[in-house]
């Protein structure tokens, strides 16, 4: 296996694990009849964590399998950096868990709201570190990959990254827009992924006559 193969496949790993996590915050009711029911849909903020986060997740690991296709190798800089990515991917269960718990009270639910998108900050953050190491140097990138087209993309990347923070401020005014913000975001990145172009090939020399 490569050296970008094994960084990869350990990421992988990291992505499935918090992901399993996340449903393990949805507890099992041990009511019956009506109260079954009313227990089910009283849990309407562990669904609604457990689905955006998921989308988080499962959107970053997207991006992540993309980003590692334009690579010829990874240095130890680069593999540090995936570290901290994946360091606050693990992490992700616990935040989710604790807004689940609190997003019906409201003072609660701000505090919780706060936690909730600084570790999403964080995150975008750590995921940005990534893209612009690769990007500012291209040393790493594969020998085909257009380097003054992937360095252009850091800005348009930071513009992005902006929303994050506005999330924690909309967090104290409604914890519950802030969720939803924050799906909103995952579906944007799902369908507004960086793609780097190729390098245009050599133009093949006329032929004599």
């Amino acid at each position: 296996m490569s050296e970008t193969g094994r960084v990869e496949a350990f990421s992988d790993g990291v992505f499935a694990i918090a992901t399993t996590l996340l449903v393990l915050e949805i507890h099992v009711p041990t009511q019956h009849g009506h109260a079954l029911t009313r227990a089910l849909a009283d849990q309407w903020p562990s669904y609604a964590a457990y689905v955006v986060s998921f989308l988080v997740i499962g959107v970053m690991w997207v991006n992540h399998h993309a980003l590692f296709g334009y690579l010829a190798r990874v240095d130890r800089t680069l593999i540090f950096l995936n570290l901290l990515l994946l360091m606050v991917v693990a992490a992700l269960p616990w935040p989710t868990a604790l807004l689940a718990e609190h997003l019906r009270d409201p003072d609660d639910a701000r505090v919780a709201g706060v936690i909730y998108s600084s570790v999403m900050v964080v995150h975008a953050m750590c995921y940005g570190a990534i893209w612009w190491y690769v990007t500012s140097r291209g040393h790493l990138l594969r020998a085909e990959v257009d380097r003054e087209a992937a360095h252009a993309t850091r800005l348009r990347f930071s513009l992005g990254t902006l929303a994050y923070p506005a999330t924690v401020a909309l967090a104290l005014v409604s914890p519950t827009a802030m969720l939803a913000a924050h799906g909103l975001l995952a579906v944007y990145y799902a369908f507004n992924h960086l793609a780097l172009p190729d390098r245009d090939p050599p133009a093949t020399p006329a032929g004599p006559g």
